[in-house]
């Protein structure tokens, strides 16, 4: 769940500001937002172009007309939590809290008749490329027009420019989609089914965007997308990662430039080069692997193997000084044997990741794995998840412990409720919201520090996961 969002339950509508004050606004409204950060994007172009009609968001569900609920349809637990945020806002709509319950985003893509089968109050839904469209759904809305029976999507599937957005992040920090979609057809994985084919943004266009993030403020760009090194094959015949990269690296406006979604194919020369030649792309990959197993790579249709892997993650240990890798592992796929699964525990304790997160196989009813025969036992797919949780623990307490003493940047995200002087930040290593953080405190002048502050620290402790740290300056 990404910010900010919070995790309890019930959902909380997104907490942004608005440039309509109470007065002159068109209309009020809430948004919920699940799911991946490539969603929160399409949720703050929503809001900006919301924001530049006239219509005022609000924090709380009670001051608004309609609310947006943009959806995530990836796995069961992601459904059931966009499903819950409906239900509950479909409850405030029959007690008359709210007029309108528009529902947007992946698990309407996905999940569009059903939806409108089960839940026939919901007023309107908008596909993922159907995002523009919200200002217009909304007038048609608010003028008495039934939209519910159709799903909101353009005739011709293009990237969209996020250009025209309001962040709903902390303002030091933004995530940059540089392509949609993703024409890997891994047999666990329905992305495909809800966000289409890969389509690449211009590079001119995500330059563009990224400079304009730098002049509101933003330091850290994160690079999203479904397969970042697949950049640029639909455009220009071959990926050209390493260009984009090259043309990000040197807008001056910006610190840090943060690496997600790495596909473990297209990673060459020219790229490592790059990585390992850039001032400010960070030496951090998430590169999301799944196993190691051949025999399950196959089975999921990775089109690579353990050896191939490993060459990859050698090339990238040698030649970026002191990189840190996170990635995510599955556990109980269909036919998955105690023999794969030791082959998966002996690769992560072999490379050592700095950063791991496992997941159960989850059924998903449309995608060839579906099909595919013996199954693994619940049990099973849990208790090894649990095994290659605590080899991992290991793993990465050593490293947090190995910093101890180091003097590192840190980046404060946000002031620790309830603890004045203490701050929550992360250094190079640590991505938002995903990845361990850094608690700050000891300023001579508290009251002098800003969110989005770069602060040089020592790390004085290690507290799990986590790292505390101490200013080296006042």
């Amino acid at each position: 769940m990404q910010l900010p969002i919070v995790d309890d339950s019930p959902p909380s509508p997104v907490n942004a500001r608005s440039s309509h004050e109470e007065g002159d606004a068109r209309g009020n409204y809430a948004v919920i937002s699940l799911g991946c950060p490539k969603n929160l994007v399409d949720t703050e172009q929503m809001l900006g172009r919301l924001d530049e009609d006239g219509y005022r968001m609000v924090e709380s569900v009670d001051d608004a007309e309609f609310v947006v609920v943009n959806t995530c349809g990836f796995i069961d637990s992601a459904r059931d939590e966009s499903l819950e945020a409906i239900d509950e806002m479909l409850d405030l709509k029959k007690q008359g809290k709210i007029r309108n319950v528009v529902v947007t985003g992946c698990l309407a893509e996905r999940q569009q008749g059903k939806l409108l089968e089960q839940r026939p109050e919901i007023d309107a839904m908008i596909g993922v490329f159907g995002r523009n469209e919200i200002v217009s759904v909304i007038e048609n809305l608010r003028s008495g027009v039934d939209e519910q029976q159709k799903l909101f999507r353009p005739a011709a599937i293009r990237p969209l420019s996020d250009a025209k957005r309001r962040a709903v992040t902390p303002r030091h920090f933004a995530y940059l989609k540089i392509s949609e979609g993703c024409d890997r057809l891994c047999t666990f994985c329905a992305i495909p089914k809800m966000r289409g084919k890969h389509y690449s943004k211009p590079i001119e266009q995500i330059i563009e965007e990224a400079k304009q993030l730098g002049e509101s403020g933003v330091k850290e760009v994160v690079i999203v997308a479904q397969d970042t090194t697949y950049y640029g094959k639909d455009l220009y015949g071959r990926p050209r990662l390493s260009d984009l990269l090259q043309q990000l690296d040197a807008i001056e406006s910006i610190d840090w430039i943060r690496l997600m979604y790495f596909y473990p194919m297209y990673i060459d020369e020219e790229l490592i080069k790059t990585l390992a030649n850039a001032k400010r792309i960070l030496p951090y990959i998430d590169m999301p692997l799944q196993h190691a197993s051949d025999t399950m790579l196959r089975r999921m249709s990775r089109k690579t193997t353990r050896d191939s892997q490993e060459k990859i993650l050698r090339q990238l240990r040698d030649r970026i000084p002191n990189l840190v890798m996170r990635t995510t592992m599955i556990t109980g796929f269909p036919g998955e044997t105690e023999a794969d699964f030791q082959e998966l525990a002996d690769f992560v304790s072999e490379q050592k990741f700095e950063h791991l997160g496992v997941f159960t196989y989850s059924v998903e009813d449309d995608t060839p794995a579906v099909k595919l025969p013996n199954r693994v036992e619940p049990h099973i797919a849990n208790d090894r998840y649990e095994r290659l949780m605590a080899i991992q623990q290991e793993i990465a307490f050593d490293w947090i412990k190995s910093r101890v003493g180091t003097k590192e940047q840190v980046i404060l995200d946000s002031p620790l409720p309830d603890q004045h002087g203490v701050w929550i930040g992360r250094t190079r290593s640590e991505a938002p919201d995903i990845d361990g953080i850094v608690y700050v405190s000891g300023f001579s002048r508290p009251e002098s520090v800003e969110t989005g502050d770069m602060v040089r620290c020592e790390i004085v402790a290690a507290d799990g996961y986590d790292l505390i740290a101490a200013p080296l300056d006042s």
